[in-house]
């Protein structure tokens, strides 16, 4: 049973901060105010305190290891309620403007169930500077996340995730329900606080935001959301409209949609994204060649093997050495699923499957689905990430969706009956996303859905990728089509959320529109399901022509090695090699370093030895023994400039 997140599925260059939980710090009431000034869209002239001296008024403090400052509000527990004298804390992390300040610029990230603040200085590095110098930016911990109360339950996500619930036929009801009985009170004990559950829907997030605003005396705000944080700012605009000089919607969700069409779409979506992605490789030389046979056969060829039970694979382990492993159908569908996000990911993907599929490798499967399900490649126990909560998601899911049916077993079979058209050999076991909502404990009971945002007075621009399979793309017409005040931006292919990635479409518009509310025509970028597939590694080193091609390669393969890939660039992280020994990857200053000790690449290719890639140069470096001491090699990549040095006695390859 794969994740089913309406969030970000970021790039690597998003994922590189992660702060830890701390809940304490900072914390006021919220009973303070601050007065106003101008912002965009404003007639208020009401002079404000600076945005530092508002924060040392707050008593706020540095963010773990970031560039933030973080407050913690203490807000109702029920904002709708007045009697209710309880709290929560939620935190927020705030970066001044570092010029002459326009506003306040706010990201709702995705989710639900993502930590703002662990994005916080990433997100912020990829803007245009103009952004950070002229908006004070904000970033937040929606309540129950992270730093805004830790909830979490990776236990019983973990467990849940690689469910084996789909058959040759269709999906097995009783494994389903089961499943998702069994995980909804698994994760309600794990997470412990249920008091806190009623009171984690989006409703009670977009006033927690408004708080904060008044707070720090922003009399507007210029909103962002992406993906779940769609969801959030539509709720706040729909609230506090007069709030929002202007609003950004990145992997749009439509709130109109009933909660089993929406997952119906977003099933469907997911399937179009893998076909897509297998149609891409079948057009693709190098691609289509390590597969062997087409990558539709390829693919369904897997999932009837698994459909049979599950398959077994020596996995190099990162201590050394190998240990059997089970790869399963609920594996498969974790992993191409988790792949779907973006073109690099779905390269992995296909790389992935052709290794199974034209070597019968299933180690890359299995390295993707530990970095998917979070766990670790030694032990297969679960890691704990304190920057996303499967419990919140459910949390916020379940009170923001209603589900037919006047019990829980009436609203799974719901599930299933609406669930009858979806293709169980394309992803359709994402329908069953929300299926869990059926025995949550605080599930909502109003159906009622959100009225369409017209959003007057507020421009708003609607980014959308063609090939995003969490929101699909019509989502965003829809919405872009409802507003008063609505600009489509459209990137043919792509990713899931595509403001931020270095694109000057839609780079370039989204920031002129943040700055000085710009509003463009309805904008085109080109794009593609997946940029461009690396081959496989030769089977032995005797299919190299030259040194300086082995090393290419060898540096390809470490590159989307997927631990190094989504490595945080901190932590020491060993890695076992395909085929035996180990790569150490390390934080050295200004590069990341390699450690390689008899590293098995392919049949006569075993490095020992240390390397480096800088990321700010695009300089790869690599100092090693290729096979014995005697073989020294000493290779190095400057852009398109190569050098290789060796003083082995004979010459290993032809040329």
């Amino acid at each position: 049973m794969p994740r089913m997140r309406r969030w970000s599925h970021v790039g690597v260059l998003l994922l590189l901060a992660a702060c830890t939980s701390d809940a304490g710090t900072g914390t006021t009431t919220t009973n303070q105010t601050a007065a106003t000034t101008a912002a965009p869209g404003s007639t208020t002239t009401t002079e404000r305190p600076s945005t530092d001296q508002l924060l040392e008024d707050l008593d706020a403090s540095l963010c773990p290891d970031s560039e933030f400052t973080c407050v913690t509000l203490d807000m109702p527990m029920n904002h709708f309620d007045e009697a209710d004298a309880r709290t929560i804390p939620v935190t927020f992390a705030v970066h001044p403007a570092t010029g002459e300040r326009l506003g306040a610029f706010v990201t709702a990230t995705g989710g639900p169930g993502s930590s703002g603040i662990a994005v916080a200085d990433s997100y912020t590095d990829a803007l245009d500077s103009s952004i950070p110098e002229s908006y004070d930016i904000v970033f937040f911990d929606q309540r129950g996340v992270a730093m805004s109360g830790g909830l979490s339950c990776p236990q019983a996500a973990a467990t849940y995730y690689r469910v084996d619930a789909t058959t040759g036929l269709g999906f097995d009801q009783e494994t389903l329900t089961s499943a998702a009985s069994t995980f909804a009170g698994d994760c309600v004990a794990e997470m412990g606080d249920p008091d806190m559950l009623p009171y984690l829907g989006t409703d009670q997030a977009a006033e927690d935001l408004e708080v904060f605003r008044e707070i720090l005396g922003y009399e507007q705000i210029v909103l962002y959301g992406e993906s779940y944080g769609t969801q959030l700012s539509q709720t706040y605009a729909a609230a506090h409209g007069d709030r929002v000089a202007r609003m950004i919607l990145d992997g749009t969700v439509d709130l109109t949609l009933e909660g089993l069409d929406f997952f119906q779409e977003q099933a469907t979506a997911f399937g179009d994204t893998l076909q897509a992605t297998l149609d891409y490789c079948a057009e693709d030389e190098f691609c289509a060649t390590d597969l062997r046979v087409t990558p539709d056969q390829a693919y369904d060829q897997l999932f009837a093997l698994l459909v049979e039970g599950p398959l077994t694979a020596q996995f190099p382990l990162p201590g050394g050495g190998f240990e059997e492993r089970a790869f399963g159908l609920g594996d498969l569908e974790a992993v191409a699923s988790g792949q779907m996000y973006s073109e690099d990911d779905r390269m992995m993907f296909l790389r992935a499957l052709a290794a199974q599929s034209g070597r019968g490798d299933l180690v890359p499967l299995l390295r993707l689905l530990y970095l998917n399900l979070g766990l670790d490649a030694e032990t297969e126990a679960v890691l704990e990430d304190p920057t996303y909560s499967d419990a919140v998601y459910y949390a916020v899911e379940c009170l923001d969706y209603h589900y037919p049916g006047s019990t829980p077993e009436e609203t799974a079979q719901a599930f299933f009956t609406a669930g009858a058209e979806v293709n169980p050999a394309r992803l359709g076991i994402l329908f069953f996303g929300d299926l869990p909502c059926a025995f949550w404990p605080t599930a909502i009971e109003d159906a009622t859905r959100p009225e369409p945002l017209l959003a007057p007075g507020t421009p708003t621009m609607v980014l959308g990728s063609t090939s995003d399979p969490a929101t699909p793309y019509q989502q965003g017409v829809d919405v872009s089509g409802r507003l008063e005040e609505g600009y489509l931006i459209t990137k043919h292919g792509g990713p899931h959320v595509i403001f931020g990635r270095g694109n000057e479409c839609p780079d370039d518009p989204v920031t002129g529109f943040i700055i000085d509310g710009t509003s463009p025509a309805e904008t085109e970028c080109e794009g593609d399901v997946v940029g461009y597939y690396i081959s496989l590694l030769p089977l032995s080193v005797d299919e190299f022509e030259s040194a300086e091609t082995m090393f290419d390669s060898v540096e390809f393969e470490i590159f989307y090695m997927p631990e190094y890939y989504w490595w945080d660039t901190v932590t020491d992280t060993p890695v076992g090699c395909n085929q035996g020994g180990v790569i150490m990857f390390t934080a050295q200053e200004e590069t990341d370093g390699f450690l390689l000790e008899e590293c098995v690449f392919m049949e006569g290719l075993t490095l020992t030895g240390e390397g480096s890639y800088n990321w700010d140069e695009d300089i790869f470096t690599i100092d090693v023994e290729m096979g014995s001491p005697d073989c020294l090699y000493s290779y190095e990549r400057s852009g398109e400039e190569y050098a290789v040095e060796d003083n082995c006695p004979t010459d290993q390859f032809d040329g």
